[in-house]
C-alpha cells in the first residue's frame, strides 16, 4: 500500500476536483464517495472502483487491480468536500446508463430536484421499495454531487440512473409508458385512486412543481391530501409515499 503524505499529490488534486466541480466530474468520467459503507457497497454492486484512499484499515477485501493509498486523516479532511469527513474516500467510474438500460417497470422521473440531500434520499427509498429506475431532466441536482452520493447511503451503485431531455421522455410515452404527475390543479385526483405499477411517476422541486413540459407529457396529475394551512410536503417525502403506492 503506497503512503501518501501531502495534499498536493496528483491523487488528492484529482479528488479534490472531483469533489468540487460537476464538470471535472463529468470530463474525468469519475465520481467521489466517502466511507466504508459506501465503499462495501460500491464492492458489492461491481461498481468499478479506481482508487481508495484511507487513514485506517480497511476491514474487508477489495479487488486485487485496485489501487489503495493510505494517508493522514488531515490529509483526508483537506481534500474532503464534506463536512465530517470519514477514513475514507474512494473514487468510481461513472456508469454509462441511458433509457435503453431501463425495464419496463415503476419508474421515478425528478423535474427539477435541486437539492442533493433530497435527490439522494429518493434514489435510497427507491431501492428500498424495488424500483430500478430514477430518470432526472431539467435542473435537477447532480446525481454526483459528494453530498448526493453520500445521501443515497450506497443505493447509487444498484440503481439504473440517467439523465434525459424532453424529447427523450417523449420517446418514452410513444412507447407506452404512461406518466403520472404529482400536481396541484382541478383535474388532479387522490394519489390513491390511482394505480401507479409500471407508470412513471413525475416529481418537481417544491418550489416550482412540475413544468409546463413535463406536465403537458402527464396522462394524468396526483395529489396527496394534506392539511389546507400546510403548505406543501418535502420532495423526497412525497416522493416516498407515491413509491410505496406504486409497489
Amino acid at each position: 500500500m503506497e503512503k501518501i503524505t501531502s495534499r498536493r499529490n496528483p491523487l488528492c488534486v484529482h479528488i479534490k476536483k472531483l469533489g468540487a466541480d460537476r464538470g471535472y466530474r463529468e470530463k474525468s468520467g469519475e465520481f467521489l464517495c466517502d466511507g466504508l459503507k459506501l465503499l462495501s457497497e460500491a464492492e458489492k454492486f461491481g461498481a468499478e472502483i479506481i482508487s481508495v484512499l484511507t487513514s485506517s484499515h480497511l476491514p474487508f477485501p477489495l479487488p486485487v487491480d485496485t489501487k489503495v493509498y493510505h494517508t493522514e486523516s488531515s490529509v483526508i479532511n483537506s481534500v474532503s468536500p464534506l463536512k465530517n469527513a470519514q477514513s475514507v474516500l474512494f473514487t468510481c467510474k461513472i456508469p454509462k446508463n441511458d433509457s435503453k438500460s431501463f425495464s419496463e417497470s415503476t419508474t421515478v422521473l425528478l423535474d427539477g430536484v435541486q437539492d442533493p440531500g433530497n435527490v439522494g434520499t429518493i434514489i435510497r427509498t427507491a431501492s428500498a421499495f424495488g424500483i430500478k429506475n430514477i430518470v432526472l431532466t431539467g435542473n435537477s441536482a447532480d446525481v454526483y454531487n459528494p453530498k448526493t452520493v453520500r445521501a443515497t447511503m450506497g443505493a447509487i451503485f444498484s440503481q439504473s440512473i440517467c439523465y434525459m431531455s424532453a424529447r427523450e421522455l417523449c420517446s418514452l410515452k410513444e412507447n407506452g409508458m404512461k406518466f403520472i404527475g404529482a400536481a396541484l390543479g382541478e383535474k388532479s385526483r387522490a394519489f390513491d385512486e390511482v394505480n401507479l405499477k409500471d407508470t412513471l411517476i413525475a416529481i418537481g422541486s417544491e418550489g416550482k412543481g412540475l413544468s409546463a413540459e413535463i406536465l403537458e407529457l402527464c396522462d394524468e396529475r396526483v395529489v396527496i391530501p394534506i392539511l389546507p394551512d400546510c403548505d406543501s410536503l418535502n420532495a423526497a417525502v412525497a416522493a416516498a409515499i407515491l413509491m410505496w403506492s406504486a409497489k
